[in-house]
């Protein structure tokens, strides 16, 4: 084996297969609805997140905490992680996803956000009952782990395509 570095060590690191990383953030109001935004590049609604920027180094909690920030304009410390998802997709290699605990935000909080107008069309808070009215695919699946790892504190919930691994 080469040592790292050396150009064959570069070769064999650019023919391992791909994975993308997303890291986003649930947020609820007092009454435990979740807060999700409208992206405006795609169908469906999200929670605030994003792409982790793996190769300058970002970690998927420093995803979470710059992606809402960039999205919604709340810098918040995170909670713990409550999901991590392995999403199969057609044309696009496998996603990762991290699901972080936001906490339980106020008034001044709501009053506080601000869309990133380039991605976003608009925020609202969703209770759980109507989440998979807004959250397409593996993402609803993904959110209702979560708020189950949240509600009875449990370890992480570890997914496939938004389902529990057994």
């Amino acid at each position: 084996m080469s040592i790292s570095g050396t150009p064959d060590y570069a070769s064999y690191i650019a023919s391992l297969p791909r994975v993308l990383a997303g890291a986003a953030t649930i947020f609820r109001d007092a009454e435990g609805r979740v807060l999700l935004v409208e992206p405006n590049y795609r169908a469906g609604w999200v929670l605030p997140g994003g792409t982790i920027e793996s190769d300058t180094g970002e970690t998927p909690r420093q995803a979470a905490r710059r992606e809402t920030l960039e999205e919604i304009g709340l810098d918040r410390a995170l909670g713990r992680l409550l999901a991590v998802d392995w999403v199969l997709g057609p044309d696009r290699p496998p996603l990762a996803a991290y699901v972080y605990d936001g906490g339980v935000l106020d008034a001044d909080d709501f009053e506080a956000i601000r869309l990133q107008e380039t991605e976003l069309l608009s925020w609202r808070l969703v209770p759980r009952e109507e989440l998979h009215t807004y959250l397409l695919g593996a993402l609803g699946h993904r959110v209702l782990a979560a708020l189950d790892a949240l509600a009875d504190g449990s370890t992480t919930a570890e997914l496939e395509n938004g389902r529990p691994v057994r």
